[in-house]
């Protein structure tokens, strides 16, 4: 979206401080602005901000490392001596702490720590202002963005530097810093794994009976997205009735599948952006996922029937094997968003979990149909076990790349019938990851223990 000339100055503003927030505390904390530039006061500024997708709200969130270390590719000896980055190095062999940043930031928790501290910045700048009548919805939306905007990061931040959720556990578990206000003084230690899922689901909670259920933008948050964020988490906390009852809600908003016969194979990304499944756009990219590197884990290329569309929509043949050409995307970049497959999925888990197979069965062919060639013949069957085994082979299958897997992994691998040991070969060393094993935690951000002092995971 475009920005005009003040709006571009109140950003920079914003991201002044953030910029030097980690090697140059001291310094800019006693610097005076700059009277000339202009600083956010009314709804649309601060709609502004949040439209900024660009900087102050990059669309990049965390998901990078979980999905590096997911195990769904692989690369090879040689692109792996020549990233860029030490921690995608790190993260695609799960590192040992002491090796795993070896001086660098750790971008994912850096990045999303901005995007939390911008959307502090709004949610206290917004309820300095007393809306008019006309001007109610507008400013419902900026808070409601903002607080799902805080949400997002949180979760996805869950899922790579927390252990993974057990609601017997998690009062005693370590979570995140929950910083909530914009005042970088204040030192904030890290919750309980339980604050962190309550904070999280408190702010959607709040999010949406602000927000409509339609969005302008893709890249705005949505009534129908708290409802698919919300479902995601649930799946995340193992509350599969909450989980299916979010998913639900979020498909009575809207519900529509993509027909992938009707998508063009030619195309050097088949899977337009913003299309009809997205609910909310988002998207995550490190070299390490460049197609000329990523080669796709051939057991998993081999799990997609010959009249699959997917099979054909989202992979090429080069030299070394399958690589992946991205989905919901329309570009490189890997989609983190939110969809309506995803929805289909979380809600026919739901229902087989709690035994009802005929409800979760229809839920997983109505997205198989659209998916398939020609006639496509209903999976029935009455045994709970293979139902659900169904289901999560199609769940790993649809949402392939989507920075989703990493947080199954971390789930199922508690239940023996589902654990899964990942291994990688480089040079001739293999290096394997147990299920449940302590690296399923990142380590946290080094600049950010030095400065803060907050407990380092344990793996």
């Amino acid at each position: 979206m475009m920005m005009n000339k003040g709006t571009r100055y109140f950003i920079w503003l914003l991201m002044f401080p953030l910029m030097f927030s980690s090697s140059c505390r001291n310094t800019w904390l006693e610097a005076k602005p700059d009277k000339s530039l202009v600083v956010p006061n009314t709804i649309k500024d601060y709609q502004a901000l949040l439209d900024n997708t660009s900087t102050t709200f990059n669309i990049f969130q965390a998901s990078g490392l979980a999905e590096m270390a997911a195990g769904d590719f692989y690369i090879t000896n040689t692109s792996w001596l020549n990233l860029f980055s030490i921690q995608e190095k790190s993260a695609y062999i799960w590192e040992q702490t002491s090796k795993f940043y070896n001086g660098e930031a750790s971008t994912d928790w850096v990045e999303s720590y901005k995007r939390i501290l911008n959307a502090n910045v709004i949610l206290e700048g917004i309820e300095k202002i007393k809306p008019a009548a006309n001007e109610q919805q507008e400013w419902n939306n900026v808070k409601g963005s903002a607080l799902f905007l805080r949400a997002f990061d949180f979760f996805h931040l869950a899922q790579e530097y927390c252990k993974s959720y057990v609601a017997s556990t998690a009062i005693t578990e370590m979570g995140l810093p929950l910083r909530l206000e914009y005042n970088v003084n204040i030192q904030v230690k890290r919750s309980t794994l339980q604050q962190t899922y309550d904070q999280i689901i408190k702010d959607l909670d709040l999010a949406v009976d602000l927000l409509g259920s339609h969005p302008t933008y893709k890249t705005r948050p949505s009534k129908q997205a708290v409802y698919a964020l919300l479902a995601r988490v649930y799946l995340a906390m193992e509350n599969y009735d909450q989980a299916g009852i979010k998913a639900d809600a979020a498909l009575k908003i809207q519900s529509e599948l993509l027909d992938f016969s009707k998508l063009n194979n030619n195309a050097s990304y088949p899977v337009e952006r913003f299309n009809t499944e997205v609910i909310f756009h988002s998207t995550f990219s490190y070299g390490i996922f460049n197609a000329t590197r990523l080669i796709v884990e051939p057991g998993l290329f081999e799990l997609y029937a010959a009249d699959d569309y997917r099979k054909q929509l989202f992979f090429k043949s080069v030299a070394a094997g399958v690589t992946y050409r991205g989905n919901y995307s329309g570009d490189k970049n890997f989609f983190g968003g939110l969809a309506t497959d995803e929805l289909y999925l979380i809600r026919a888990e739901s229902k087989a979990r709690n035994g009802d197979l005929p409800s979760a069965l229809a839920d997983l062919n109505h997205l198989l149909k659209s998916r398939w060639k020609g006639v496509y013949t209903d999976m029935v069957s009455n045994d709970p076990d293979l139902v659900l085994r169904l289901i999560l082979t199609e769940r790993r299958k649809e949402l392939i790349f989507r920075g989703i897997r990493w947080s199954d992994l971390r789930r199922l691998n508690r239940d023996s019938r589902f654990a899964v040991t990942l291994t990688r070969v480089l040079n001739g060393q293999t290096y394997t990851l147990l299920p449940n094993d302590k690296r399923y935690v990142f380590p946290i951000d080094e600049e950010e223990l030095r400065l803060s002092g907050i407990q380092q995971n344990e793996r």
